[in-house]
């Protein structure tokens, strides 16, 4: 019979996986200005300043770089660059060592998967055909045991057209009319004669095998060790008038499973191929999959405390494309509160610079001696305390805006809070109060914050009016949002003014006779922000000014701060 090798088909899977690094930025200093007095004038035993002067710096302080730039020199003459920071030549070794290694770490781990998956497959494939080959020999065998016997038991001598009358003729005709199939072999022993068919090992001419073969009375199978290999053989002795033969039939079994053995070599030529090829791909893909990682880490490194503003370029929508993303938001939160904290020293900086030197010079020319300038002099210099106290609060509240504790939502009614913003407000002088109107609407926001912002706004417009101008307040609310506004009947702000009153320390047309720390509607527009809302004024010639407050109504606090960021 002819072998037929079965193909083996085999699935091949691959993974990879990655790893995540992470750097720490430097903190950065502010210099602190210095405060000097011009000058004083005399007036009788009385002493007070005539002349300060506290010009707002166009630029912040300068911060000391002496120790850094060496620091940045000595590092950049070992690493041989001249554009990174300091310790960037050694940390982007390290870094790429890890990154590396962890690509080196992937491309392992697939290679040996893949490799095990198929000698797996190769091994599980190579036993289960070896067995089927043994169970096809055996069918066989049994098979032409089963046909000889039946020839034995019908059979015609061709010779006479009568049963066969000899054990001699007998098996010369079963020899002769048997095809062999490849790696196949027959032989018929009697006592003194051998029958075989043209053209076959000669197997008959092994004593030690024709004994093994001759010795059982009755149909066997057996396994014989020959010269030109193992062989599997059935036996079937026949016997007439005291006359006894045997019919052998044999396969050389090393044959028929030689050439699966050989389809086994060319799948393992094919799965080396196939593994280099994975192993390419995994390389690649891991490559490809580590390189946010990768920008991350460039980008951490070439952060410093004067440049937070690069970003990483993101695409794609998984876990590794997830990570950059956080990432930037870090950077986000960390440029945010970086400038948050340079805004508040340079801001402190600037507005104490005056009360300083004004409380400094009265001390200096402070005449113990006399009882009443001694109390002029308290009054003086409490007012100024008290002055830098409410600047100092101011700055604070700036500064705590940007954190996330600074709003404590809870669902407030927009009906409920326009009343009770309206009556404190009627408080802070006599003007003709009036509510526009009130909106039916509940939103999700921090009650305190916002009465804070609307005072503010009413304290603002009781600066710049007068007892018979108007001053309303109102709210109105539709699906996306809630508006509050304060209105006034006074000179309205000035077209130039509109586009820079909410910064700090920004004052308006008219500023100049009313008394605060141009801080009020900075912090307006401070907690707008904090509820994902905003804040801005309209001021048409000759129509008064009305600031309004738009706060969402469909997104949490937190949330629509973020995505005010990110939109900004």
């Amino acid at each position: 019979m002819l072998l037929s090798p079965r193909p083996v088909t085999l699935l091949l899977t691959g993974a990879a996986g990655v790893g995540v690094a992470a750097a720490a930025l430097p903190r950065s200093g502010v210099a602190a200005p210095a405060a000097t007095m011009v000058g004083t004038t005399m007036t009788g035993t009385r002493a007070a300043p005539a002349t300060t002067t506290a010009a707002r710096p166009t630029t912040p302080p300068a911060v000391p770089t002496t120790r850094r730039t060496r620091t940045a020199t000595t590092t950049t003459e070992q690493a041989g660059t001249t554009d990174r920071p300091a310790g960037v030549g050694r940390l982007v070794g390290v870094g790429s060592e890890v990154v590396r290694s962890v690509r080196a770490r992937i491309l392992a781990w697939v290679i040996v998967l893949t490799a095990l998956g198929m000698a797996g497959a190769a091994g599980t494939a190579y036993l289960l055909e070896t067995q089927r080959i043994d169970e096809r020999i055996d069918r066989s065998l049994q098979q032409e045991i089963a046909e000889f016997a039946e020839f034995h038991r019908t059979g015609i001598d061709p010779g006479t057209g009568q049963p066969f009358a000899s054990v001699d003729r007998l098996l010369q005709v079963a020899m002769s009319r048997n095809v062999l199939d490849e790696h196949q072999t027959m032989v018929a022993f009697l006592p003194d004669r051998v029958f075989t068919p043209r053209d076959v090992v000669p197997l008959h001419s092994d004593p030690a095998f024709r004994a093994e073969a001759t010795a059982a009375d009755a149909p066997a199978f057996g396994s014989y060790a020959a010269p030109d290999g193992p062989v599997r053989y059935a036996t079937m002795p026949v016997s007439q008038s005291d006359r006894r033969g045997t019919f052998v039939v044999a396969y050389f079994t090393a044959s028929e499973h030689g050439e699966f053995a050989d389809v086994i070599r060319t799948y393992s030529l094919v799965a080396l191929v196939a593994l280099a090829v994975v192993a390419l791909a995994a390389w690649l893909t891991a490559g490809r999959l580590l390189r946010p990682i990768r920008d991350v880490r460039r980008t951490a490194l070439l952060i410093s405390d004067t440049d937070l503003t690069r970003r990483i370029d993101v695409t794609g929508h998984d876990d590794v494309s997830e990570l950059a993303r956080t990432f930037n938001s870090m950077l986000d939160r960390l440029e945010d509160a970086f400038a948050t904290q340079r805004e508040f020293l340079n801001d402190a900086g600037h507005e104490l610079r005056t009360p300083i030197t004004i409380v400094r010079g009265h001390l200096e020319l402070l005449d113990e001696s006399d009882p009443r300038d001694v109390i002029e002099t308290r009054t003086l210099l409490v007012g100024e305390l008290d002055r830098m106290s409410r600047l100092v609060e101011d700055l604070v509240l700036l500064a705590r805006a940007q954190r996330p504790d600074f709003l404590r939502p809870t669902a407030v009614d927009v009906e409920m809070l326009t009343d009770d913003v309206f009556d404190k407000a009627r408080a802070l002088g006599t003007r003709q109060w009036r509510i526009d109107q009130r909106a039916q609407a509940t939103i999700a926001a921090d009650p305190q914050r916002l009465t804070q912002a609307l005072v503010q706004l009413a304290e603002n417009a009781v600066k710049f009016t007068g007892p018979d101008d108007v001053v309303a307040i109102g709210s109105s609310a539709n699906a996306r949002a809630v508006r509050f506004w304060v209105r006034d009947s006074g000179p309205g702000v000035a077209a130039a003014d509109i586009g820079r009153i909410f910064e700090r320390f920004r004052r308006g047309r008219g500023a100049q006779r009313a008394e605060g720390s141009g801080l009020g509607l900075a912090i307006v527009q401070a907690i707008a922000e904090a509820h994902g809302g905003r804040a801005w004024v309209e001021s048409p010639p000759g129509t008064g000014a009305t600031f309004r407050l738009e706060i969402p109504r469909t997104t949490a606090p937190s949330e629509a701060r973020g995505q005010q960021r990110e939109h900004s």
